[in-house]
């Protein structure tokens, strides 16, 4: 009752007065006060219904084409006549936006730029770019092609150029920048096994490897630096492990030369396979020494066949049989488990069509890839036993490769309960690439994890990455012939029809969120190669990234 009393008692206190023939009514709130003032004629409604200070409607929803266009028109006139402010005030980050933007000028020493929009696609407009690059009195001409998205800025509701570096160039990621001068790392000239120039013309994967193998080896190698147009890594990308890249040659420098292990057969082989299918990746090595051959993406910038982080899906079984087997929970011809569903940690597994085997050995379920044969045994596990089998005999998860040129060298993270399940499968947070898959095969052919590498160790004295142990000769001999046995009779027999001799393979497939098809992959070894290749969104491993690599190891051997 006291409160309604105090709140009855200010409502008296706040009686209109009049002020020169106008009534002022004071509205009280929480931390401030206004004035609204009517003539002598208002109404009594008129008084109550108006409020002070209302904030002005938002737009929202879709953007309309003109909202696009007119957005695009402006950040695209005001760049290009060198307004950086005008520019970066259209985007919805305006001041990377205006970093960037004044270092196209001043660091990148860009002039004559000439931007063309091309027609608009929703929300993205593409353009063209045409400028020269112009440094102590050296010029070259520079096009190339780039795109804009524009969004409706949460705040203000008006329409903005969605700023990222890419903007700019495709070549850019956030936090990089374009610098033009005297190139801090002279040029190379990397050479296969065989002597043989690698060029990036030749061999269209290899322009990402060959950035890397000058970032490495450029001082080393001899050389003298030029002048160029670089794409210069910030502190993201560097994490990430993208090298420096090369956009134009002013002059040239002296290239010092770097020879590498690929062989210019194999890389012509494995360039010419992925062609065939979108979104592949492959690699091959030699089990007995860890000499890369060729590595080939159907996708020429980023890496993804040594610098790729995909879950590798029924691939991963091969690691897990062989810490399955060390610790008696599964034997290559013994009976073991294939149910349809198997539960852990509150997740509900099953396999492939919810298949079961009834009464099969190990070897039947490794070679049908039986998910529920492997969950089974999750509860004799701990939650790190896999990635120590990872890192102590296979070499991975352990980010000390020394390859030669940046790689990302797996990751087989300590998890529990379902996660901890779902990486016996290669899901969960298991993430691989093919160079890795392509290394367990190698490890399995030889016995040995022998580090993967490009360029030898004797050229710079760098040490290469070692495995704590290797497996037992009987873990071993059961591991080889789980992988010989799918690839006569499994889910690997078809891809590996025509592959002869000593050979094995294990098939995968795994789930993406937001992917309609799995990823595909693939690992498998003849005599003195090994290989593993992944197709994403492509689907069974065995019909997509299978072929690719039967037809690498048919070869040699």
């Amino acid at each position: 009752m006291g409160k309604r009393r105090r709140v009855a008692e200010r409502r008296k206190t706040n009686r209109p007065a009049v002020i020169g023939g106008m009534i002022a009514v004071v509205v009280g709130g929480a931390g401030f006060a206004g004035y609204v003032l009517y003539g002598g004629g208002a109404a009594a409604d008129d008084r109550t219904s108006a409020v002070a200070d209302q904030k002005p409607k938002v737009k929202t929803g879709p953007l309309s084409a003109k909202e696009v266009n007119t957005a695009a028109q402006t950040f695209l006139t005001s760049w290009q006549a060198g307004k950086v402010t005008e520019a970066a005030a259209v985007t919805d980050d305006t001041e990377a936006a205006a970093k960037l933007l004044t270092g196209y000028t001043k660091d990148a020493h860009l002039k004559d730029v000439t931007l063309t929009p091309d027609a608009r696609t929703g929300d993205k407009v593409p353009f063209s770019v045409k400028a020269t690059v112009s440094y102590k009195g050296t010029s070259k001409p520079l096009t190339y092609d780039s795109s804009l998205t524009v969004v409706r800025d949460k705040a203000t509701g008006k329409p903005r150029v969605e700023w990222h570096s890419a903007v700019v160039h495709p070549d850019l990621e956030d936090g990089d920048t374009l610098v033009t001068g005297e190139s801090g790392t002279p040029p190379i000239k990397a050479l296969d096994r065989d002597g043989g120039e690698i060029t990036e013309k030749k061999y269209p994967s290899l322009g990402s490897v060959l950035d890397g193998l000058r970032e490495k080896y450029g001082k080393k190698a001899g050389g003298k630096a030029g002048v160029e147009l670089q794409v210069v890594r910030g502190k993201e990308a560097k994490k990430d492990k993208l090298s420096d890249k090369t956009l134009l040659e002013l002059s040239k420098g002296t290239p010092g030369t770097v020879k590498t292990t690929l062989s210019p057969t194999m890389q012509a082989a494995a360039e010419a396979q992925v062609a065939k299918k979108a979104q592949s990746s492959v690699v091959v090595l030699r089990p007995s020494t860890g000499e890369i051959l060729a590595a080939a993406n159907a996708s020429h910038g980023f890496n993804v066949a040594f610098q790729g982080s995909l879950a590798p899906g029924s691939t991963m079984k091969a690691v897990t049989s062989s810490l399955l087997i060390e610790k008696g929970l599964a034997s290559a011809d013994k009976a073991h488990p294939c149910p349809k569903y198997f539960t852990y940690g509150g997740w509900k597994f099953q396999n492939d069509d919810k298949f079961q085997i009834k009464g099969g050995t190990f070897k039947a379920s490794f070679a049908r890839s039986c998910n529920t044969a492997f969950i089974s045994q999750a509860p004799e596990l701990d939650n790190d036993s896999l990635t120590k089998q990872a890192q102590q005999v296979f070499g991975l998860s352990m980010n000390n490769w020394a390859v030669g040129v940046p790689t990302f060298d797996g990751s087989v993270p300590v998890q529990s309960q379902a996660q901890m399940a779902a990486s016996l499968i290669g899901q969960g947070g298991v993430r691989m690439n093919p160079l890795n898959m392509a290394s367990v095969s190698a490890t399995i052919e030889s016995g040995v994890f022998r580090q993967p590498y490009l360029v030898s160790p004797d050229v710079d004295g760098r040490t290469l990455a070692k495995a704590s142990r290797t497996m037992s000769s009987g873990t071993l001999s059961q591991l080889r012939e789980l992988m010989s046995y799918t690839a006569a009779y499994g889910t690997a027999a078809e891809a590996m029809q025509g592959v002869y001799g000593n050979v094995g393979a294990k098939t995968g497939s795994a789930e993406v969120d937001g992917q309609k098809k799995p990823n595909g992959w693939f690992t498998a070894y003849r005599g003195d190669l090994a290989a593993a290749g992944v197709v994403q969104a492509g689907g069974h491993g065995g019909d997509t990234a299978g072929p690719i690599v039967a037809a690498l190891l048919k070869l040699g051997g």
